[in-house]
C-alpha cells in the first residue's frame, strides 16, 4: 500500500508470532485499550516484533530521531494501549467537548498537514516524518508505525493528540523538538502506586478518585517547561544532511520575557508571572459537566491560540469565536506617533504637539507597534508560512486613496511589499522554501517578528496632492491571517479563503491647515509613548534617535531609573560605554541594586578592564534572577576571563540545564574542559559547537534571493520606510545628489 499520510495508526502484531505483517486492529466499542496487548511481558513480544521489521535509519539505540521523544523504557508501545477521547469523556464531557475543537485535536488530519509532510516522504522517506510526529502524531512515532511499509488507517485520525498522550508523559526536558518521556498510560493505581494497565471501568476510577489523579495528573503538566517539549524546535542534522538550526522557540522567549519574570533585561515588569497555562489555559465557568472541574470552573482545553483555519474548516463555530476574541484581546498597541513634513524633523508624539498639512506636502507617518500582550514573539512558531502584517491607509474627505500598504491582490497573496511580521526562509537555489520544506533550509533571509514586550517602527511616506480635499485620515492595522495563501492552497490542493483578523487598530485625522494638540484617549501616556519609539529605534539600530526618545522620558519622569538604564543601553550599543556608566549610576541612585542596572554595568566594567566589579555585579543579579540565562553567560565568561574555570565551568553548565542549545556555553565550555583535562566532554562540546553555529557560507543564498526580490528587500534594512511615491532628488546647493 503506498504511504499516503499515517493517521492514528493501529498496529498489532500477531502474538502466536506465526507471522511479522501489521494489521489492524482494534477493540470493537473504539473506547479503550485491552489487557491482552497492556501488560510488560506483552509489551516485550510487542517491541520485538517492531524491530523485524523497523527502519532503524538514525541507530540501533535511537529507534525515534529526528525527534527527541523517547518511551519510559524504550520500548515500542502498542496503539491499542492508548485509550480513545471517548473513553476520557465519561468523566470529562467539558474537556472533551472544548478538546475536540482544539489545534491539538487537529494536529495531524489536517489537509495541509498531511500534505507537508508528504512532501517529506515523497523527498527523504517516512522515517524523516518521526521530526514531525513526534509532536503532531506520537501514538505513530512509539508504535513504530513510521517505517516503510506501514498501513494506513484513517479512521481515528480524529483523536490528534489525545488525552493519553498529554496524560501519559512522565519528564521533559529543555531541548524540545518532542523531548518528552511518554509511559505506557494508565488511568488508575492500584493501592501499592503501581499502573493498573488495560480495562478500567468508570466504577473503578470513581471509587478511588486520588490512585486516578496520581496515575494522570503530575506537577509539571502546570509548567511552561511542560509545554516547551514540543512548542521549542531544532532541525538536526539527521533532518536536512546539513547541520542543527533553530526553528521554534517559544519557550525561550518566553522565559526571557515580562511574563515569566525570570529575567531582568525586559523593558517593562509584570506584576505576576504568567505561565503557558495562564494565557492559553485559563479557567471557564462549565458549559456541561466535568469531574475535573473546581468551583464550577475548568481550565480550558480549547488551548486558544492564533488557528483560524482549523476552526473554519472543520466548523467549529465555538472556537472560531473564541480564537478572534482572542486574537483581539488587548495583544497590540499601534500608536501613529510621529509625522515628517517634507523629510525634515519628526513631529511628535502626534496629539500633544501642533502642526500644519498643506496640498502638496510630503508626509512620512511613523506608526509604533508594540508587542505587549504576547509572551513570546509575534508571530510565534516556524515563520515561514504564517502571515501577520501592518495594512496602511491614507485618504482624503472625498474618499481618494492616498495610499494603501498591506492589501490582499485579487488571487489572495498579500502584497509583497507590506511590512510582514515574518521571515523568509530560502534554500541553497537562493528560493524560497515556500511550502515549509523546512528540511531545506539554509539560511534566514531576513526576520521582521517582534519580540515579547519591544516594539517596532514601521514608516509610510505619501504625498498630499494638490486638489486633496481634507481632512486626511490615516490607518494602520496589524492583520493576521494564519498562512500564506500559496501555501494554503496547496494544502488544500484549490484556492481556499482564509479569514482576516484585525488584531489592532488606531486613526488619526489630519486636518490641511493647522493641527491643534487633541489628546486621543486611547493613547498611553506621553512618557511610555516616548518609551516605546526609543525602543523600536533602538532595534532598528538608530542609537541616537534612541538616545533622545529615552532623554524624553527620563525629562518627563524623572524617578523613573529604567529612563536611565534604556539611555544606557542604547549608549553602550553605540560603544559609548563613558556615557552609557553615567546613565547607570544615576539610575542605581534612584533604585539601588536594581538587577537590569546592574547587569548592564557590568558589561561597562568588563569593556572598562574592571573584571573584579563586572563579576561581583552579575552575582548579585543571579542572586535575585537565579535563571537569568544572560546572567550566568555574562559571569561565566568574565571568570573564564580570570582563569577561574572551575567558577565559569559552573556558571556555563548552570546556563546549559536553563538552554541546552546556548551556542556560547558549547564554545567556551569545550576550551575549559579541555583545560581541566576532560577531553570527552571538551570534544562532545566542540562538537556541538561545530554543528551549531553559523555556516558563513549560508548568507550567499539570502542575497541571492534577496538580489531577484527588490520589492522585500528593503525590509532587511532596519530603518526603511514604505512608500508609492518616488520622492526628487535631493538638492544640494543647485546640484542634485548623485
Amino acid at each position: 500500500m503506498p504511504y499516503r499520510r499515517i493517521g492514528r495508526i493501529i498496529l498489532c502484531t500477531a502474538i502466536c508470532a506465526a507471522t511479522t505483517s501489521f494489521f489492524i486492529a482494534l477493540k470493537a466499542d473504539g473506547t479503550h485499550a485491552s489487557d491482552a496487548v497492556t501488560t510488560p511481558a506483552q509489551r516485550e513480544i510487542y517491541t520485538e516484533a517492531v524491530k523485524e521489521h523497523y527502519n532503524f535509519r538514525f541507530g540501533a539505540n535511537q529507534p525515534f530521531l529526528p525527534s527527541n521523544a523517547t518511551t519510559d523504557t524504550g520500548q515500542f508501545i502498542n496503539p491499542r494501549a492508548f485509550p480513545v477521547a471517548k473513553y476520557c469523556s465519561h468523566c470529562h464531557q467539558e474537556a472533551h467537548a472544548e478538546w475536540r475543537q482544539s489545534a491539538h485535536a487537529n494536529s495531524f488530519r489536517a489537509p495541509w498537514y498531511i500534505r507537508n509532510t508528504g512532501l517529506l516522504t515523497a523527498e527523504k522517506g517516512i522515517e524523516y516524518t518521526r521530526h514531525c510526529e513526534g509532536c503532531h502524531n506520537p501514538i505513530a512515532l512509539v508504535s513504530g508505525a513510521l517505517t516503510k511499509g506501514s498501513p494506513v488507517n484513517r479512521k481515528f485520525d480524529e483523536d490528534g493528540i489525545t488525552c493519553s498522550i498529554c496524560h501519559s508523559i512522565q519528564k521533559v526536558d529543555a531541548r524540545g523538538t518532542g523531548s518528552y518521556v511518554l509511559a505506557q498510560p494508565t488511568v488508575l493505581l492500584d493501592e501499592n502506586n503501581q499502573p493498573i494497565y488495560g480495562d478500567v471501568s468508570d466504577k473503578e476510577i470513581l471509587a478511588h478518585l486520588d490512585r486516578h489523579s496520581k496515575a494522570v495528573m503530575k506537577d509539571f503538566y502546570r509548567t511552561s517547561n511542560f509545554c516547551a517539549a514540543c512548542h521549542k524546535a531544532a532541525l538536526p542534522k539527521q533532518l536536512n544532511d546539513y547541520k542543527w538550526q533553530r526553528a521554534i522557540f517559544l519557550s525561550d522567549e518566553w522565559q526571557l520575557s515580562s511574563f515569566a519574570k525570570q529575567s531582568p533585561l525586559p523593558f517593562y515588569v509584570k506584576d505576576q508571572v504568567s505561565t503557558c497555562q495562564t494565557c492559553h489555559m485559563t479557567r471557564e465557568a462549565l458549559a456541561t459537566s466535568d469531574s475535573g472541574a473546581k468551583e464550577g470552573k475548568l481550565a480550558s482545553h480549547r488551548w486558544l491560540g492564533a488557528n483560524t483555519v482549523i476552526p473554519k474548516f472543520y466548523n467549529y463555530d465555538t472556537q472560531m469565536e473564541k480564537t478572534v476574541a482572542f486574537l483581539k484581546a488587548g495583544v497590540f498597541n499601534v500608536d501613529i506617533f510621529g509625522l515628517e513634513k517634507n523629510q525634515d524633523k519628526i513631529i511628535a508624539p502626534l496629539g500633544n504637539e501642533d502642526f500644519t498639512v498643506a496640498s502638496g506636502d510630503l508626509l512620512t507617518t511613523t506608526i509604533i507597534i508594540q508587542n505587549k500582550g504576547i509572551a513570546h514573539s509575534h508571530v510565534p512558531e516556524q515563520r515561514d508560512m504564517y502571515e501577520s502584517w501592518v495594512e496602511f491607509e491614507a485618504k482624503d474627505a472625498a474618499g481618494h486613496t492616498l495610499m494603501h500598504s498591506g492589501t490582499i491582490q485579487p488571487n489572495g497573496d498579500l502584497d509583497p511589499r507590506a511590512h510582514s511580521f515574518t521571515n523568509r526562509l530560502v534554500n541553497t537555489r537562493g528560493t524560497i522554501n515556500d511550502l515549509h520544506q523546512v528540511w531545506n533550509n539554509r539560511v534566514v533571509a531576513y526576520n521582521n517578528t517582534i519580540a515579547s514586550g519591544r516594539s517596532q517602527v514601521v514608516r509610510y511616506q505619501f504625498k498630499v496632492p494638490a486638489d486633496a480635499t481634507g481632512p486626511i485620515t490615516v490607518t494602520a492595522k496589524v492583520n493576521y491571517r494564519r498562512f500564506d495563501q500559496h501555501f494554503m492552497d496547496f494544502g488544500m490542493g484549490k484556492h481556499y479563503e482564509m479569514p482576516v483578523v484585525t488584531m489592532s487598530e488606531r486613526t488619526r485625522i489630519f486636518a490641511l491647515g493647522d493641527n491643534p494638540p487633541a489628546v486621543d484617549p486611547q493613547d498611553n501616556k506621553i512618557w511610555m509613548r516616548w518609551n516605546n519609539y526609543g525602543i523600536a529605534m533602538l532595534d532598528a539600530q538608530q542609537y541616537a534617535e534612541s538616545v533622545r526618545a529615552f532623554q524624553q522620558v527620563a525629562q518627563l519622569r524623572p524617578d523613573y531609573a529604567d529612563a536611565f538604564t534604556n539611555i544606557a543601553i542604547a549608549t553602550f550599543q553605540w560603544e559609548r560605554y563613558d556615557a552609557s556608566r553615567t546613565n547607570l549610576d544615576r539610575a542605581l541612585a534612584l533604585s539601588p541594586h536594581n538587577s537590569r542596572a546592574l547587569y548592564y554595568l557590568a558589561l561597562v566594567e568588563r569593556n572598562q578592564g574592571q573584571v573584579d566589579n563586572a563579576i561581583a555585579d552579575l552575582r548579585e543579579v543571579i542572586t535575585k534572577f537565579p535563571n537569568s540565562r544572560d546572567a550566568h553567560r555574562e559571569l561565566g565568561f568574565s571568570l573564564y576571563q580570570q582563569r577561574k574555570y572551575d567558577e565559569a565551568r559552573t556558571e556555563y553548565e548552570t546556563l546549559q540545564s536553563i538552554d541546552p542549545d546556548d551556542l556560547a556555553a558549547h564554545y567556551i565550555l569545550s576550551i575549559i574542559y579541555r583545560r581541566l583535562g576532560m577531553k570527552e566532554k571538551a570534544a562532545h562540546e566542540a562538537a556541538m559547537f561545530a554543528d551549531q553555529k553559523d555556516d558563513p557560507t549560508a548568507s550567499t543564498y539570502a542575497l541571492e534571493y534577496l538580489r531577484r526580490h527588490n520589492e522585500v528587500a528593503s525590509e532587511t534594512v532596519p530603518w526603511h520606510t514604505h512608500t508609492d511615491f518616488a520622492p526628487e532628488p535631493a538638492v544640494h546647493n543647485g546640484t542634485s545628489a548623485q
